[in-house]
């Protein structure tokens, strides 16, 4: 695992899979950016298993560019995995990440660095406020974007966007798995980093290839923020969850089998001739509300067994501190 070169003051992770037409361009814009703004900086190209010539392209522009590294999987496992290994490998004092697409503009990063440097950003995201994608792109995009921000509670607008720049231990911080990178945001925030900025950024229009992405993103993108968002508010208490609406359902289904339980009751000191009481589909309801009910409760109670146990129990992100032998002696 890398550390923090303090001569560096840029690292950018670009997550990449079949892009070798871009590549080069996209180097050479970075470099001439980086070179204009007197930047120390590292491009880290993550080659996420292509099947093109893309990893011999970066390998040759690592020969005649020191600032250049390459990663490379044996298979394509994902633009988290991607970024995950270059949160790990990255040495700079910001962390910015694009797309290699050409899409995102490098031009972006000087003040996106300026942000995260001189206005204490722990997190800034791009916006492509004028997207040039198709509008079977542009449409489901503003309501993935709309459903987070409610969910969420993270006033961003386009929370997908591959621009975005890091203070340094943010991304030490955070692990990026499964499809979350849709998510780090959300994530950071978890973790305690809430000073989140966004920039309306140039968004081009694809110059080569084509996405590697489709409809069925928005899918397992708003199964991922369901998922994450629960995490987020009951990964160490989910008793809190499960146990509350467990209780809940129980109690709803006894009060209505002792509602059945009463009604027949007095029919039958009034001497009135009442159906059975398994006879009512109200019994029935009754029943299942109360078996979900236990276990939901079980449920709860078996993921406070499991959070108890895990490693993390305890683990916490501690900002900064004071005196701290001092705090400890006492």
């Amino acid at each position: 695992m890398s550390e923090e070169d303090p001569r560096i003051d840029v690292s950018v992770v670009i997550p990449l899979f079949n892009e070798e037409e871009s590549l080069v361009e996209l180097a050479t814009w970075i470099d001439g950016v980086m070179k204009a703004n007197s930047f120390i900086y590292e491009a880290i190209f993550v080659d996420d298993g292509s099947k093109d010539s893309s990893w011999d392209v970066i390998t040759n522009m690592a020969r005649t560019n020191t600032s250049i590294r390459g990663i490379r999987f044996r298979r394509n496992s994902g633009k988290s995995a991607a970024l995950h290994v270059g949160f790990r490998e990255a040495q700079g004092r910001v962390v910015i990440t694009m797309d290699a697409d050409l899409q995102d503009s490098p031009d972006e990063i000087p003040e996106l660095y300026q942000m995260i440097v001189s206005q204490e950003y722990d997190l800034v995201s791009g916006w492509k406020k004028k997207r040039k994608d198709p509008i079977s792109k542009t449409i489901p995009t503003k309501l993935f974007n709309w459903a987070t921000r409610v969910i969420s509670g993270i006033k961003l607008h386009d929370f997908n966007c591959g621009l975005k720049a890091y203070r340094k231990d943010v991304v030490k911080s955070i692990e990026v798995y499964g499809e979350m990178h849709r998510y780090i945001p959300v994530i950071a925030k978890r973790h305690g980093y809430s000073i989140i900025g966004e920039k309306a950024v140039v968004h081009y229009p694809r110059k080569y290839g084509y996405t590697k992405f489709g409809i069925e993103r928005f899918i397992n993108g708003f199964l991922d923020l369901m998922s994450i968002v629960f995490v987020t508010r009951y990964e160490k208490k989910p008793m809190h969850f499960f146990g509350l609406f467990g209780t809940i359902m129980f109690a709803i289904g006894f009060v209505m089998t002792v509602y059945l339980g009463v009604e027949k009751y007095y029919y039958l000191q009034v001497g009135e001739k009442k159906a059975l009481i398994a006879d009512n589909p109200l019994f029935y309801i009754a029943l299942a509300v109360m078996i979900i009910g236990t276990q939901m409760f079980l449920a709860g109670f078996l993921g406070e067994l499991i959070s108890r146990k895990s490693s993390d129990r305890n683990s916490y992100d501690i900002r900064e501190s004071v005196n701290l032998e001092e705090v400890v002696s006492t």
